[in-house]
């Protein structure tokens, strides 16, 4: 099982509230137009997809527009073949950019 935080449980709207930003700002970063947002803060069924990208850009709080095909195949490789030194990359990346973002 992922670590991952699960997306069932959120609340679009607040999280998008919680971040302050309008419902334009909020769904154009996943490609969702802000009609279409509104009825998912409504209530509509939101599709998984969506759900995860909202996961990924606003709760995890990763730049998609920066992820290539083969930074995924690292990961891969690493999680596979090296799972050992997967992990204390990990570790090192967390604790650096924890510090970076304490400085």
């Amino acid at each position: 099982m992922s670590n991952a935080k699960s997306t069932d449980n959120f609340d679009p709207r607040e999280i998008r509230r919680k971040l302050g930003l309008n419902q334009q700002q909020f769904w154009s970063r996943i490609n969702v137009t802000q009609s279409g947002g509104s009825r998912y803060e409504s209530g509509r069924n939101m599709p998984k997809p969506v759900r995860e990208l909202l996961r990924l850009v606003h709760v995890e709080q990763i730049d998609i527009h920066r992820i290539k095909r083969e930074d995924f195949e690292v990961v891969e490789y690493l999680k596979k073949y090296e799972p050992d030194n997967f992990k204390t990359l990990k570790k090192t990346a967390h604790s650096k950019l924890k510090a970076e973002k304490n400085a």
